[in-house]
């Protein structure tokens, strides 16, 4: 499971013109399922996204994380990126989660996630959504915890 963090001032996911997620100052993660992910992988990210010190402290320091400073976690499905680009001119897309299981742990990391912690929004599966953000930093970090992690 991939979870493309990106530490923002602000962030906000529209479909259709409306406003389905939204947080202030706080992490926008782009979330990718790949085949064999399981909720052993999902828990563990979410472990990392809560806990990762992204934040800087009063020395100008990462030190602090998101449970740290209190700050909005926004959670919005990406199925881009577990594609191999490798080769060629075009992304493959079959290391990737079938579109089913994809929702299913999606679904399952936005239950866990605002089980958990107190501010969390999201995107919405397989729609077309349009994402803005205030990039903060910029600060930007790939966490991945891959299908045979134990």
């Amino acid at each position: 499971m991939i979870g493309l963090l990106q530490r923002v001032t602000q962030a906000k996911v529209e479909v259709a013109g409306e406003t389905v997620g939204a947080i202030e100052q706080g992490l926008l993660v782009l979330i990718g399922i790949e085949k064999g992910d399981t909720e052993k992988q999902a828990d563990r990210l979410l472990e990392r996204l809560l806990g990762y010190r992204v934040f800087v402290d009063d020395q100008d320091k990462m030190n602090l994380s998101l449970s740290d400073v209190n700050g909005g976690l926004l959670l919005v499905s990406q199925f881009t990126l577990p594609a191999d680009t490798q080769k060629g001119m075009r992304p493959s897309f079959s290391s990737a989660a079938s579109p089913e299981e994809g929702e299913r742990l999606y679904n399952y990391l936005v239950e866990k996630a605002r089980s958990t912690y107190n501010k969390v929004e999201t995107g919405r599966f397989a729609a077309d959504m349009q994402i803005t953000l205030t990039n903060d930093g910029p600060v930007t970090f790939w966490l991945q915890v891959p299908p045979n992690w134990q």
